[in-house]
């Protein structure tokens, strides 16, 4: 299992693996007050947590299913990509996108943190692209059925 060091300067538990098989991890708000989100407003929600990931690997944050189902909040920028060199606190960008206010309570898990491999390429600079099947047809070339 992959070890990331993590510095806590919330009151919130670390996260952790809801099952054996989870690929993400719920995040927790770390609030001195409870905040309120208005129809279409977006904010910035702390989480108190810092990490440093090895290189080659990124920290995806995404937004939980319930609460986009049942109360209409999503990660505004999802996923967000928490690099391996940066430091800083992990923020959640939540966004109302339902009629009703939402409060986010302190404690409250508002979006999920996938671990990932990645690669770093270079573009190479070229006249033509090999030919495919699919060619060039995109968004929604193959039909409804």
């Amino acid at each position: 299992m992959l070890k990331i060091k993590v510095v806590n300067k919330g009151h919130q538990p670390l996260p952790q693996y809801a099952t054996e098989q989870s690929a993400g991890m719920d995040l927790r708000a770390n609030l001195d007050a409870p905040v309120t989100l208005k129809p279409l407003e977006r904010r910035l929600i702390p989480t108190g947590l810092h990490i440093a990931l090895p290189a080659g690997y990124e920290a995806q944050v995404r937004p939980r299913s319930g609460l986009a189902l049942k109360k209409g909040i999503t990660v505004l920028n999802t996923p967000g990509t928490i690099d391996a060199d940066y430091r800083g606190e992990i923020g959640v960008v939540l966004i109302n996108l339902s009629q009703d206010e939402f409060v986010v309570e302190d404690g409250e898990r508002i979006a999920q943190m996938v671990i990932a491999r990645h690669e770093q390429s270079d573009f190479e600079e070229v006249e033509i692209l090999d030919e495919t099947e699919r060619g060039e047809g995109g968004y929604g070339h193959t039909g409804v059925k």
